[in-house]
Order: C-alpha cells, then structure tokens, then sequence
C-alpha cells in the first residue's frame, strides 16, 4: 500500500523538465525558462513603476466587495484544448459548490476565463488580469492550467504582481522549486509518477508476468519538455544499471520523430515501453505501431494523453490493457469514489456527458481545497492566505473528494499521490494502490 510521505521541511528537489505545441514551441521555451525569487523580485521595481502591478484584491473599491473574482488561465484552443477545457470543468463544479455552501468569506465565488494556449499567451493573460482597471476583470487570485510551461509562465507573472496562484493540474517539479513565496499546488510533481510507475515496472509487472525484472526488456519514451522530462529524467535514474533496460528515447513535441522511433524499439524487442507523451502524441504512437506491425507486452503510460477518454475511443481495442499513472480517475475505490461518482452526477447534469478524464475531478479537488484555505484567511492580504494554505493539513477522511493536503514551505502539496490505472473494457479503473483499487490489473494489452 502507499502512503503519502511526511510533512518536509524546506524545499523539496524538483527537477527541470513543455507541454504545449510544436507552433509555440519557441515560445514556450523563452517564457519557461528557470527564474527564481531573487532575479524575478530584481525586475519587480521597474514593473512597480510602471503600473503592472497591483496592491491585492483587499484593497479594491467596496462596490466591488459584492463578489470574489478569480482567474481562470487554460488553454481552451490549441492542442491542450480538450485537456485544458475538462480541467476547467473541475474548478466550475467546486465554484459552483462552493457558492450553494455560502461562497468564501461571505462573498459568492465568480469565474473570470482567460485564454492560455501557449507560455506567452499565459503570462500575458496574468499581466493583463494583474492589472485590470475593469471591475468585471479584477481578481484576488488565480487558477490554472494543467500544462507545465503554461503554468512556469503564468504563475511567474502572477508572483511579480503580487497574486496568489493555485496550480490545479500541472506536474513540472520545477514549478514548485524557484522560491516563489505565493505559488501553491495542489496535484502531485512529475517526479511522483516517476516514481509509481517505477514501482509498477520493478515489482507489479514482473509479479504479473512471473518473469525476474533483470529479464525484462524495457525502454522509456518521452516527449523531450518540461512535462516529459520530469517523468521520464527519475525513470531512467531509476532504471539505470538494469540488465534489460534499453534506453531512454526522447522527440520533439509534436512527435514527428514517434515512427522512426517505434522502428527502433520493434527491431530492440521492447517488452515493456513507458511513454511520457500529449493525447496527439499517444495516437501517434498506437498508429505507428500498427503500421510496424509490433506492439510491447505493455505499455504503461504518464499523464493527461492516457487518460483521456476520446484516446482510447479513437483508438478502440488497440487500447484495452493499456496502464497510465495519472490523477485518480473517477473509477476508484472508497471514499473518493463515491464522492467522485457524486461529482460525475454533477457533471452529466450540467454538461449533457459523462466526464472526459479525472483532470475535472483532480481540479475540482484541489480548488475545493484551497477555497478552504481562503475561507480560513479571513482576508484577502496575501500572507495571510499563505498561512493558510502552508497551515492546512487534511487527511483523506476529511479533505474534499478524499484529496488530503499537507503542504511544504514551497507550495508544494505532499500529500497528493497519483494512482496506477488500466483501460478495461473501455473504461479507465484503478488498479493500485490497494486502497484505491477497483479491478485487479491485466498482464498485457
């Protein structure tokens, strides 16, 4: 069974690792470079003088009192649309139950969008918020964005002008690591997967399989940014040394590399190929494995592009037994479980379907839990909430959806954990830990 790991004190180590499209891949690189706290706050006078920044919401004209504002920076075009859109999703259901519980502070909770599609677009979507003269505009805070460099970009600009930023689904580890002081994420690090699927390649499909590890033919593929780099960097630190292990085998985004690749995995007889990749990225995968006529014994995925449920019904049977690490999809067991088939009810009722991905349910969760932060506040100055936030400890008996929370000095929250699930008969199901467990895992595709 896994347990989340005790409350650390100082920083936790992340590593460097994009997630967004070959278009803006230029510019995703510029704006999600490394910055932390000391040369970020260098610039911070000259943007003072300048009128970018802001004082806080608390400060903001009583007509306006009426309603607490908040950010919402997504992408809804693009590539990340579907991910960034489903994720948006989560944060509406918590807004919305939020304000039949009375809103935060007395105030009733109101949704301002803001498009996201690459790294400049994020940081500028903030800057602007940051500085809105419109009451319609301004915001005392900021959700987003489920993609790594969307968020190292957004939440840099926020940390300029002074805003809290909450990180619902993003998994950079280095998102958390540059010392900004309000900056919190409620979803588990890359790192974190890395290290579940780890235990799933050393010990669980190797029990499956009845086959010794060092037998195992096994290789990484990854999508060569922030996001695949942060996953696939600790499995091939984790793997390294291992008589099967063949390699780790990076790609531009986009994926464009993906059927040369597959080519040399086929004549390397991969058995088992862990894949850090987008939802575009995966298909290109499963079509260039068909055309090669070879497929891995298992393929055991990271993230978003393998939970999705329009992946696997575009994909159809060729996806059945395929394993990710990702959020806990709704299929889990427990207390989470029914508090998540409860929020499906509430989404069918209010989108006409059943929810695409746990990235609505894990968004959900984690804006559930820093509205509680706020609300224990009790006021909107930014050091108070990051009391708050630091000082919440909630256990999965108490947390909202059974997502506990037990944050570091960095933001960080430690005490959120992926699971390992399976497509079984077209529908994604939990399979480990135990404890969350809702079918047994198949040993192969």
């Amino acid at each position: 069974m896994m347990h989340p790991p005790r409350r650390a004190t100082g920083r936790s180590g992340e590593q460097s690792s994009p997630e967004s499209c070959a278009a803006s891949c230029a510019a995703s690189r510029a704006a999600s470079a490394p910055l932390d706290r000391r040369r970020l706050l260098q610039g911070a006078g000259a943007i003072m003088a300048s009128g970018l920044a802001r004082p806080a919401l608390a400060q903001a004209p009583r007509a306006a009192a009426a309603e607490l504002r908040i950010g919402a920076v997504y992408p809804f075009a693009g590539p990340l649309a579907l991910l960034g859109d489903e994720s948006f999703r989560g944060l509406e259901l918590a807004v919305e139950a939020r304000n039949e519980a009375g809103g935060v502070q007395g105030r009733m909770l109101r949704l301002v969008k803001a498009e996201a599609t690459d790294a400049a677009q994020a940081g500028e979507a903030v800057r602007r918020l940051a500085q809105a003269t419109s009451p319609a505009e301004r915001v005392a805070a900021l959700f987003g964005t489920c993609a790594s460099p969307l968020s190292l970009a957004a939440s840099q600009a926020a940390e300029l002008a002074g805003l809290p930023y909450f990180e619902l689904g993003a998994i950079g580890d280095s998102i958390t690591s540059r010392g900004f002081r309000y900056l919190f994420r409620s979803c588990p690090r890359g790192s974190d997967f890395a290290a579940l699927s780890l235990r799933a390649t050393r010990w669980l499909l190797p029990a499956l399989w009845q086959t010794p590890l060092a037998g195992l033919r096994i290789a990484i593929l990854h999508e060569d940014g922030l996001y695949g780099q942060s996953v696939a960097g600790p499995q091939e630190a984790g793997l390294q040394g291992q008589a099967g292990f063949l390699g780790r085998f990076g790609y531009a985004p986009g994926g464009q590399d993906i059927p040369a690749l597959v080519q040399r995995l086929r004549t390397a007889d991969a058995q088992l190929l862990l894949h850090t990749g987008h939802a575009s990225e995966v298909m290109l995968l499963f079509r260039a494995m068909r055309e090669a006529g070879w497929r891995p014994r298992m393929v055991l995925g990271a993230g978003g592009g393998y939970s999705l449920a329009d992946t696997a019904q575009a994909l159809g049977p060729a996806f059945e037994g395929v394993m990710t690490v990702d959020f806990p999809p709704y299929a889990v067991a427990g207390r989470m479980g029914a508090e998540a088939r409860a929020l499906a009810e509430a989404y069918r009722a209010k989108y006409g379907h059943d929810p695409r991905s746990g990235h609505s349910l894990a968004n959900s969760a984690g804006a559930r839990i820093f509205f509680e932060a706020l609300q224990r506040a009790g006021s909107l100055e930014r050091e108070k909430i990051r009391a708050a936030v630091i000082g919440l400890e909630l256990d999965a008996q108490a947390a909202p959806l059974g997502w506990a929370a037990d944050f570091d000095e960095s933001g960080q929250n430690l005490a959120a954990q992926p699971v390992l699930a399976q497509w079984q008969g077209g529908r994604l199901v939990t399979v480990f830990p135990d404890t969350a467990a809702l079918a047994t895992p198949l040993p192969s595709l």
